[in-house]
């Protein structure tokens, strides 16, 4: 009957949506009859899967080798001034140049000698000469250049010219000539590692010195090292899981309790992972420690299929037969599994697009679209098989642990109390008032008795909503105070070698930004005294290495006058390069001949900024003030380090979550539009979902974690994470039929609440027992854990509010 005043419009698309809904339950239900009809063809076929392709990852496993491809942004401007540089000034590296020549950082070995307490590393020149000289004689047949610094300094007080007084660690740089070629390279490989096996000898040497060695193949080494480190531990994590899911689908009932039930639902969505990652592995996909992290995403989304699965189960009537059970349960559950997957598919696959320009994240997202998309497979034919046996189990009165004949109660009433607590199948507890005898799960009773009357007490709303206005207070101070960075130290293990010499460089060599490269790549008027202005005003505030600065002075002191071109050019050919003190400028100047006529089309010169300890983002504001002024000045120029290729990333990094988050609150309301009967469903799941994100990314400050590639695929799943949960309770809450919403509130929570609680707690005790774990822990799992287990106490407030 239409409602008195409601538009025809409203109520064509109540109609619409309602034959939508009935359409998608009766696919489900249809759904759920051929696999009740067909178990063991659904069971097979997941499992030939598995082995095939789980045979495969492990004949096809190859790790990814390029880490610059992995985290720098593929579509890198420092790329492209990289490319420039090297066109002007192709690296030659059969000379011994500075090492700030460098268009890519090559093969070396770096070894940062520190000094105890107190100590003067200078006092110390024994040791650092037996450590150089062991370097030097190390047989390998060719020269190193040698590049050094001091760290830790006191300068002499009062001292006009910056006189040392002390230092605390000095640092030894050993640039090798690969001359561009395979073999070289190869040798230069095997040096390196001789490098860091002399470094640990001598550390053992030299009890009074601490020696900090890393190689440019250490960070490689040491970010693939990250697997094995983590290796343990995600299997403990999965037993914890294991065990909390097989626990949590428990009954004192010993035919209703489903314990292998949860103990095949966390396996049931391992083998899927085992698959996709056969997948990966069969289409060249190249392994790094960034996909850790899909085994926890998938165990989230893949175990709330299983739980609710299993409630779904709970809630069909025992006196039907196990095949329309099985049936009623896929109608009444998968309708919003089918939502909620569908969205994490569309949201990682807006990750894994050609728009997404961070490698690993592309990589991370296309992977987690296969897991997605697997898990969605396995739950409704592998699980689902699981469940009709175990139905079957259970029509037939089997005991649901031993698998074998429940004895009448008469029978049972002659045995002793052990034995009629191991067989009982809760005849005795159900009362002649109590027609679901489910009801006495314990998560069951806790919902129904304890928290419904609780968080539904006119006395404690006012509290949750004080309680939610605090957390959404400080959510949104941290937004406030969002750190970006892509600090590629973040993405190793905590004890590798390579954060151990980062953290002590960063302490005591802080001072000096990287030196970086100023190409000028256009011809340019250097005897004009404005060309000459712009260009000091350009290196102002920096230590410059430069072939102008020393010409100019050069002609200053030799009092010689070039006011034109052919007198600045002849004297700086003729005579200022030719002298040995200057000779080496020869490779930053590049002349052309024309006729009798020369020209300077190209030169290049070196600044050094001072910085402070938090030497990263110092150094990416001078690249992003740099930068513009090489459009708006006359000068044309570009600046370039080999590290500016990795911190490109961090003007990335804040708006990728940011458009991701939106599309995906867009995708929901699209969704849930024809899901939804009532259309404040859709308001209230944008509001909650929104909560949640924006209070984990402000909560992520409050930690300590800056925003790069892990951060962005934690923000994603967390946005799906928490559809996951809210999507059910509202599509229960607004469909109830209930008199008040009180009652609409608890008839919601006890239908899902257990499902909720079965897949958060399993979920949490796999985080957190490993967060609390030693430092040894990965960076990668440990930023994925803490960033879950927030979106999962955001997510409780955020069903609270709603």
């Amino acid at each position: 009957m239409r409602r008195p005043g409601a538009p025809a419009s409203w109520i064509w698309w109540r109609m619409l949506r309602q034959v939508l809904r009935r359409g998608l339950q009766s696919f489900c239900h249809r759904l759920g009859l051929c696999v009740s009809r067909h178990p063991v063809f659904f069971l097979t076929v997941p499992a030939v899967l598995t082995i095939t392709f789980g045979l495969s990852a492990l004949n096809r496993f190859q790790p990814e080798g390029d880490l610059e491809r992995l985290v720098a942004p593929s579509h890198s401007l420092a790329k492209i001034e990289r490319s420039l540089a090297s066109s002007l000034f192709p690296l030659d590296q059969s000379k011994s140049q500075l090492y700030s020549d460098l268009h890519t950082p090559g093969r070396y070995g770096r070894v940062i000698l520190l000094s105890p307490p107190g100590d003067n590393i200078l006092l110390q020149a024994e040791g650092i000469l037996q450590t150089h000289r062991a370097v030097l004689e190390m047989k390998d047949g060719r020269n190193s250049f040698i590049g050094h610094q001091l760290g830790g300094v006191v300068e002499v007080p009062n001292s006009k010219d910056q006189r040392v007084k002390s230092a605390r660690a000095i640092q030894i740089t050993y640039y090798l000539q690969t001359y561009g070629s395979a073999t070289q390279d190869l040798i230069g490989e095997k040096w390196e590692n001789e490098f860091c096996k002399l470094m640990r000898k001598l550390q053992e040497e030299h009890q009074d010195l601490q020696l900090y060695s890393l190689a440019s193949f250490s960070l490689w080494r040491d970010f693939h090292k990250t697997s094995i480190l983590a290796r343990s531990k995600v299997l403990v994590s999965l037993v914890l899981i294991l065990t909390t899911a097989t626990l949590s689908s428990s009954m004192k009932d010993c035919l209703r309790s489903k314990p292998f039930l949860g103990l095949l639902g966390v396996l049931t969505v391992c083998i899927s992972i085992i698959t996709a990652a056969g997948i990966f592995f069969i289409t060249d996909g190249k392994y790094n420690s960034t996909l850790l992290g899909i085994p926890f995403f998938a165990m989230g989304h893949g175990t709330k299929g299983v739980f609710e699965l299993l409630s779904g189960w709970r809630r069909t009537k025992e006196n039907l037969p196990f095949k329309d059970r099985i049936a009623d349960a896929y109608s009444d559950v998968m309708v919003t599994y089918t939502m909620t997957s569908s969205l994490y598919f569309i949201t990682f696959g807006m990750g894994a697009s050609p728009f997404t320009n961070i490698e690993a994240v592309k990589v991370f997202c296309q992977n987690m679209c296969v897991s997605i998309l697997l898990n969605y497979f396995y739950i409704f034919s592998f699980f689902g098989s699981c469940l009709v046996f175990a139905g079957q189990l259970e029509q037939n009165r089997y005991h649901s642990i031993f698998c074998c004949k429940i004895p009448s109660a008469e029978y049972l009433d002659r045995k002793p109390v052990w034995f009629q607590t191991v067989m009982s199948d809760g005849h005795q507890q159900t009362s002649h008032h109590e027609t679901n005898p489910y009801q006495h799960h314990f998560i069951q009773h806790f919902l129904r008795e304890h928290y419904n009357e609780w968080i539904t007490n006119i006395y404690v709303k006012p509290f949750v909503v004080i309680l939610y206005l605090i957390y959404a207070s400080f959510s949104f101070m941290g937004c406030l105070q969002i750190s970006d960075g892509a600090n590629i130290i973040n993405l190793l293990a905590s004890d590798s070698p390579s954060v151990s010499y980062a953290m002590v460089q960063q302490k005591y060599f802080s001072n000096y930004s990287p030196v970086i490269g100023f190409y000028v790549y256009e011809p340019l008027e250097y005897w004009n005294s404005s060309v000459q202005e712009d260009l000091r005003r350009l290196c102002s505030g920096f230590t410059a290495v430069s072939w102008v600065e020393q010409y100019y002075q050069f002609l200053k002191v030799s009092n010689i006058s070039a006011n034109n071109k052919s007198d600045f050019i002849s004297v700086l050919q003729s005579a200022f390069l030719k002298k040995p003190e200057f000779q080496h400028f020869r490779n930053d100047i590049i002349f052309s001949k024309a006729g009798d006529e020369s020209n300077i089309i190209a030169s290049r010169l070196y600044l050094v900024a001072r910085t402070s300890r938090d030497k990263q983002k110092e150094v990416i504001e001078v690249l992003e003030k740099l930068r513009p002024l090489s459009l708006s000045k006359s000068i044309r120029f570009i600046v370039f380090n080999p590290s500016f290729v990795f911190m490109d990333h961090y003007s990335l990094s804040v708006t990728v979550p940011v458009l991701i988050a939106g599309f995906g609150v867009l995708l929901v309301l699209i969704l849930t539009f024809f899901l939804v009967i009532h259309p404040l469903g859709n308001f209230w799941l944008i509001l909650s979902v929104t909560s949640i994100e924006l209070g984990v990314l402000g909560l992520m400050t409050l930690w300590n974690v800056d925003m790069d590639c892990i951060s962005i695929l934690c923000l994603i799943y967390t946005l799906n994470f928490a559809i996951d949960h809210c999507a059910p309770l509202l599509y229960t809450f607004v469909l109830a039929t209930e008199h008040t919403r009180t009652q609409c509130i608890k008839s919601s929570l006890q239908e899902h609440g257990t499902a909720i609680l079965q897949n958060v707690t399993s979920f949490l005790i796999g985080h957190i027992t490993k967060i609390c774990e030693d430092e040894e822990a990965d960076n990668n799992l440990r930023k994925c854990k803490r960033v879950g287990t927030w979106s999962h106490s955001a997510m409780q407030w955020g069903h609270t509010a709603a």
